[in-house]
């Protein structure tokens, strides 16, 4: 496959909308050589700034996804002791098991230390790992190096990466690690720029049924007692949903208590129940 030709900033994609504040924050991080952190609800496009931003500079993308129990050694790298001790046990691997090196395998930071070319590393829900993962990964980030205790050697990254944090603020980040980022907070879209996202994603649609759409999603998003807010992407679901739909009229969304797919939108039974209850209508 050709590739084309890299770009020097960030304009989006044809189906990532992206507003001027966040395409000059995105821009400016890259320029700086500094994490850009991204905080906002669930839903709001997050994440899917890293993959639009490496699709558009035309990089390959590397994701950390954080988990709850990770150390930062994890992202950096593993010495694989089991499959040495293996190897020791059975001599057919061809592996020299006296060097430890061929024993160390990298984790997706030191994927992206060792790529051959500048990639875009995205950790993703920081906010999930303890604070001493995020502060055993100050010095990571901000020189570009890790240790390799196992074999008493320093990794120095040969392409400094394109850093993309994102945090959904279910934990509070330590003040260091915020001096180290550029921040960003994505609202959610209002209509018009919603509108703006519909059309990317369905060229063709017609006014009346994304009116319809937009108009009802947000006000389904209104209903009290809903925990978790339908977003962008079961927007977007929700849309394809209706128009596989031959008998979809967008007049439907106006009647009380005859809204369909609502199981698109809202993926919890309490929020379910509620919104097929209530009319959002007469708010």
């Amino acid at each position: 496959m050709n590739k084309r030709p890299g770009r020097n900033s960030f304009e989006g994609t044809s189906t990532y909308v992206v507003d001027p504040e966040l395409a000059k924050i995105v821009n400016i991080s890259i320029a700086l050589e500094m994490p850009l952190l991204l905080k906002g609800e669930p839903g709001t496009g997050k994440t899917l700034l890293a993959h639009a931003l490496a699709e558009n500079l035309n990089m390959k993308l590397i994701v950390l996804n954080v988990k709850s129990n990770m150390k930062a050694v994890e992202a950096l790298y593993q010495y694989d002791t089991l499959t040495r001790l293996n190897d020791s046990r059975f001599s057919d691997s061809g592996r020299d098991v006296s060097d430890i090196k061929n024993y160390i395998r990298m984790g997706k930071i030191g994927q992206s230390f060792t790529a051959e070319e500048r990639v875009v590393l995205l950790i993703d829900e920081i906010d999930k790992a303890d604070s001493d993962f995020q502060d055993d990964l100050l010095d990571v980030l901000d020189q570009m190096t890790f240790d390799i205790v196992e074999i008493d050697e320093t990794l120095k990254a040969r392409h400094r990466p394109v850093v993309i944090i994102t945090s959904n603020a279910k934990k509070d980040l330590s003040d260091p690690f915020l001096g180290r980022c550029n921040f960003h907070h994505i609202a959610f879209p209002d209509p018009a720029f919603m509108r703006r996202i519909v059309e990317a994603h369905f060229p063709n649609i017609e006014d009346r049924v994304a009116k319809a759409c937009i108009e009802t999603f947000y006000k389904l998003r209104t209903l009290p007692q809903v925990e978790k807010k339908p977003a962008t992407r079961e927007l977007l679901n929700w849309i394809r949903a209706l128009r596989m739909d031959p008998d979809f009229d967008p007049k439907r969304l106006e009647k009380t208590q005859d809204i369909p797919f609502l199981g698109v939108l809202f993926k919890k039974s309490e929020d379910f129940i509620h919104a097929r209850d209530l009319n959002p209508y007469s708010r």
